[in-house]
C-alpha cells in the first residue's frame, strides 16, 4: 500500500482523494505497484485532476474493468449513438457509470431515449443519472415532468439536474405542490398510484363536463 500511497502523493493527489481511496477501496490502494502505476497514468492521461475526487473514482474504476468489457460497454454507447469523444467525456464527468451492467444501462437508456424522448447525448453530459433508480426516481420524476411539459407548465428540453439530481424535498416543492391546483393528481403519479394516461383521461372527462 505504501508505494501506491506514495506515487499517488507524487503525481498530486490531494488527501481527500488518498483518503476517498483507502476508506472505499482500500484494496485498489494495495494493488500489485506495476499495476497500479498504469492505472494512474491512463487516468492522468485521460485529463483528470489529481486532486479532485473523481481522480480516484477513476483509477478505481480502471482497476476492476478488464480491456474487453471496457470495449464492451464503448459498443453499447456507440449503439445508442454516442460518438468517441461522448464516451470520455461522460466518463470524466462521473466514471462510476462505466462500472453499470448491460440491463441497468440499457433500462435506463431504453427509457430516457424511447420513453422519454430525450436524445442520448444529454445523457452523456450527465452520466450520473444512468445511476439513479430507474423504478423509484427516474420514471416517476419524468411521469411527472412529461404531464406538466404536455400542458406547458414547464418548459421542454428541461435538463435532468433541474428535476431528477434535486433532493425529494425540492422535487415535491417544485414540481408537485406548485402545481397541485392545476393538476391535483400530480401526487397521485408521483406515488405511483396514479398512470399518465389516467390523469389524460380524467383531464378529458373535465373538458368534456365543460363544454
Amino acid at each position: 500500500m505504501v508505494p501506491n500511497i506514495a506515487l499517488l502523493r507524487e503525481v498530486g493527489a490531494s488527501q481527500s482523494t488518498i483518503s476517498f481511496l483507502v476508506t472505499n477501496s482500500s484494496y485498489v490502494a494495495s494493488i500489485k505497484s506495476s499495476r497500479f502505476v498504469k492505472a494512474v497514468q491512463e487516468v492522468k492521461e485521460m485529463g483528470f485532476d489529481p486532486s479532485k475526487i473523481a481522480f480516484a473514482k477513476a483509477i478505481v474504476v480502471v482497476l476492476t474493468s478488464n480491456k474487453p468489457m471496457w470495449e464492451y460497454k464503448l459498443e453499447i454507447f456507440r449503439r445508442w449513438g454516442w460518438s468517441k469523444e461522448d464516451t470520455p467525456f461522460a466518463f470524466k464527468r462521473n466514471p462510476n457509470f462505466m462500472l453499470l451492467s448491460e440491463e441497468k444501462i440499457m433500462k435506463v437508456m431504453n427509457f430516457l431515449v424511447n420513453n422519454f424522448g430525450r436524445p442520448s447525448t444529454d445523457i452523456a453530459k450527465n452520466p450520473v443519472v444512468l445511476l439513479l433508480s430507474l423504478e423509484k426516481r427516474i420514471i416517476l420524476r419524468c411521469s411527472v415532468v412529461q404531464i406538466l411539459i404536455a400542458r406547458d407548465l414547464v418548459k421542454n428540453g428541461l435538463g435532468f439536474s433541474a428535476f431528477l439530481l434535486i433532493n425529494e424535498k425540492s422535487f415535491l416543492e417544485k414540481y408537485v405542490i406548485k402545481f397541485q391546483d392545476v393538476v391535483p393528481q400530480l401526487l397521485s403519479v408521483y406515488q405511483n398510484k396514479m398512470d399518465i394516461l389516467d390523469v389524460e383521461i380524467q383531464s378529458e372527462k373535465l373538458c368534456g363536463t365543460g363544454q
